[in-house]
């Protein structure tokens, strides 16, 4: 694994602070756009980026883009300081920073992202990086593992989430996710269904809900700061996100409510009861990461400013906390050598700092008054008693909430001033770069909770009234609602919550037994996988048998029916076989042509038939020649010279034919060649005799001169209008020449271990 590196290497490096520079600059261009978003509204950056299709680079920056997008900057420059200092002396330390950048860089354009084709990009640069990042300790088989786990999934669910924005833009006739919302909900349209299955397919993927949950904690094989990062402000929270900014479009029907509702509230329950099944700490938080997520989706569910609210500030109030917990585990880790929830304790003496830290942020996730955790809290109490299903949102609600607390408690008390086990190091305090984080963001959560109306109005409200659709009311934010029915609920949750924490061992114990009789999904991945290797194996022996004829036999067989189906499927309309006008010369061509075809297909000798192949190549050539197309004709006439010359020079080198063996096959291959032929010419046939659309043709006959200054259209539309293509074209050839080099060179400079493998093959051929 790549932590926790060397605590006394030096750990200021240019890497590190570009990263943290850049990102503490990007935290400060958005925090000056506080006071215009609470202020006055939306601000708009658009740029045209294919225009023909509709499809612009546009940004927009309104309350929820703005809360992520200081969330990702702000909570960025505490970690990526925090990875200078735990990764310190780590080898690939460079490699790490250019990662964790290009995964911030991805997460921010995806939450300021307002088209949905650029927001697609982005998605899939997280899932890329993200992978990256997973995977950084790539000598160890488990992290490569969660990596690709991670990478599948997610990116399955990114291909969904494609399907679905392609169906918006094309029924909404816009790919603008502010114009989307400003139309209002489409739920009434035919499509909706459809487009909605497959936008809950990508954001329930990428946030972990179940049964896409068991990739999350896996990805726990990330170092912790990219652990803190992921979990709190970045990749899991993008279909979170996703949810709310569709918010407008998408809700307003019975199917969103249910399958948001059910989803996420059974995605809160169980993920926290797995996280007190844990031991390992970073397991714990992961799993309470699940809960958080579930719990997010569930009120986003609803349509009611309070739980819209209470959304938007549990957003809030898990990412300072999250990532505060996530960077104190870290710090244990670095300090103790273990992370072990039974061994770990009294810490506080040692760390004092790191100590007070948790203790903040483990409040914060408890819900305790005076922290925003605890205004978070009732004010989900109220959405759920507001929202749909109400008893199964409250009953849900205050399962997931007190077992929140319980875990609160396991990891943020109990290894400071709990009972302390044998530990591997001598504990001592983290450095100021690595306490630095979690004291900073400890102390927000504390000081949002005291001044609930500064979160409100600059954070909370402008988010609330981006998912909504509508300007935000407020007035929801408050550290004393008066005794009210949330107050109960919560003194019931602080109660049940000590309860559970009290009994937490023998809970874990029976909870152990539970997951041993469970399906175990992750399991069930890798079984998965297994599965469909064995697919492709089985399919490659089948397809690939390493004989040229069987590949050629199936792709023209591939083309036949690809031809055959349509026509069968569409009335055939009769075709004109008109030969009045054809003149001596063209039977001629075509005789010609026809007794090149005849004599490959009756020889035995390759060279005969590269004979043959080549008057069929002239044959066309003359064609092309007298239908005033010489230069079509010359590069013909070229490619077959060169091909003829190429293959005999090949064919030279080659054993001779099985004659026997080669006439066995030539009906099968005769009977295929005459349907592909014939299918050709019908489809051809039909194609002239349709009536001629000119529109192509009139704009390059029209355009070549005037815009690209050509005469010869057919040069000007390879150079010009079909620049990129020849472009690639031209790559193709490039890339063959070069690996035809490579082998070439390969096989003149053979070195000994070379000379040894050939003499063996040919020894084994022999």
């Amino acid at each position: 694994m790549a932590e926790p590196s060397d605590p006394n290497a030096p750990w200021v490096n240019p890497a590190g602070v570009i990263t943290v520079a850049v990102t503490a600059a990007l935290f400060v261009f958005f925090l000056q756009y506080l006071p215009v978003i609470a202020g006055t509204g939306p601000v708009p950056w658009v740029w045209d980026w294919i225009p023909s299709l509709d499809i612009r680079l546009s940004f927009w920056l309104d309350g929820l883009s703005l809360m992520f997008a200081l969330l990702i900057t702000g909570i960025g420059t505490l970690v990526m300081l925090y990875a200078a200092r735990y990764l310190a002396g780590h080898p690939q330390y460079n490699r790490f920073a250019l990662y964790l950048f290009s995964f911030m860089l991805s997460m921010l354009g995806l939450v300021l992202a307002d088209n949905l084709i650029a927001l697609f990009v982005f998605w899939e640069l997280t899932t890329f990086t993200s992978y990256l990042l997973i995977g950084f300790s790539h000598t160890d088989p488990k992290s490569r593992r969660n990596a690709l786990q991670a990478l599948l999934l997610t990116a399955a669910g990114g291909l969904a989430l494609l399907a679905g924005f392609i169906l918006i833009g094309i029924t909404q006739g816009t790919f603008e996710m502010s114009q989307l919302n400003a139309a209002g909900s489409m739920a009434e349209h035919p499509a909706y269904l459809g487009i909605l299955i497959l936008v809950l397919l990508g954001a329930f993927t990428k946030s972990a809900q179940v049964p896409f949950h068991f990739w999350l904690p896996n990805a726990m094989a990330a170092p912790t700061p990219v652990s803190a990062y992921l979990h709190s402000a970045t990749m899991v929270k993008a279909g979170v996100y996703l949810l709310a900014r569709m918010h407008p479009s998408l809700s307003g029907s019975d199917v969103w409510v249910w399958v948001l509702t059910i989803f996420g509230a059974v995605t809160a329950v169980f993920a926290s009861f797995m996280a007190v099944r844990q031991t390992d700490l970073k397991q714990t938080l992961a799993y309470t990461t699940l809960m958080a997520l579930g719990t997010l989706v569930l009120f986003l569910a609803g349509s009611t400013g309070y739980a819209i609210t209470a959304a938007m500030t549990f957003l809030l109030v898990h990412s300072l906390y999250k990532a505060g917990l996530f960077l104190v585990i870290g710090i244990v880790d670095h300090a103790t050598g273990t992370r072990d929830a039974n061994v770990l304790g009294g810490l506080a003496r040692a760390m004092p700092i790191t100590a007070a830290a948790a203790a903040l942020s483990g409040l914060a996730m408890a819900g305790i008054p005076p922290f925003l955790g605890f205004i978070a809290k009732e004010v989900a109490y109220a959405g759920a008693l507001e929202m749909a299903l109400t008893g199964f949102v409250v009953i849900m609600a205050l399962a997931a909430f007190a077992l929140m607390f319980a875990v609160a408690l396991i990891v943020a008390w109990k290894p400071f001033f709990g009972p302390q086990g044998d530990l591997p190091r001598k504990p001592h305090e983290g450095p100021w770069a690595m306490v630095l984080g979690p004291a900073t963001l400890s102390v927000i959560g504390l000081a949002f909770g005291l001044m609930p109306g500064v979160a409100a109005y600059y954070l909370v409200e402008p988010a609330v009234a981006a998912v909504m659709g509508a300007p935000d009311t407020g007035g929801r934010l408050k550290l004393w609602a008066g005794f009210n029915l949330p107050l109960l609920l919560s003194l019931i949750t602080f109660a049940l919550g000590y309860v559970l924490y009290r009994f937490h061992l023998p809970l874990r114990e029976r909870l152990a037994q539970i997951e041993a009789r469970a399906p175990d999904l992750d399991a069930g991945w890798d079984r998965m996988l297994d599965r469909f290797m064995a697919l492709a194996k089985g399919q490659t022996r089948i397809i690939q048998t390493g004989v040229l004829r069987h590949y050629l036999f199936a792709t023209f067989t591939v083309l036949a029916i690809a031809m055959l189906v349509p026509l069968m499927l569409r009335p055939v309309g009769g075709v004109s076989l008109a030969f009045d006008g054809t003149s001596f010369l063209e039977w001629g061509i075509a005789a010609l042509i026809a007794a090149g075809t005849i004599l490959v297909v009756l020889t035995s000798s390759r060279i005969t038939a590269l004979v043959g192949l080549g008057v069929v190549g002239i044959g066309v050539a003359l064609i092309f020649i007298v239908f005033s197309a010489p230069d079509v004709a010359i590069t013909q006439l070229l490619v077959e010279l060169l091909v003829v010359v190429l293959l005999a020079v090949a064919l030279l080198k080659m054993p001779h034919l099985d004659a026997n063996n080669s006439q066995k096959h030539r009906p099968h291959d005769a009977a295929l060649a005459v349907v592909v032929g014939g299918l050709t010419a019908w489809v051809l046939l039909r194609v002239t005799d349709a009536p001629f659309d000119r529109r192509l043709t009139d704009f390059f006959e029209g355009a070549s001169w005037t815009e690209a200054f050509g005469r010869n259209i057919v040069n000007v539309i390879l150079v010009d209008f079909r620049t990129l293509d020849t472009f690639g074209e031209i790559a193709v050839v490039i890339v063959a020449a070069l690996g035809a080099y490579a082998l070439l060179k390969g096989g003149l400079k053979r070195g000994p271990e070379g000379e040894a493998a050939g003499k063996a093959e040919k020894e084994r051929k022999e």
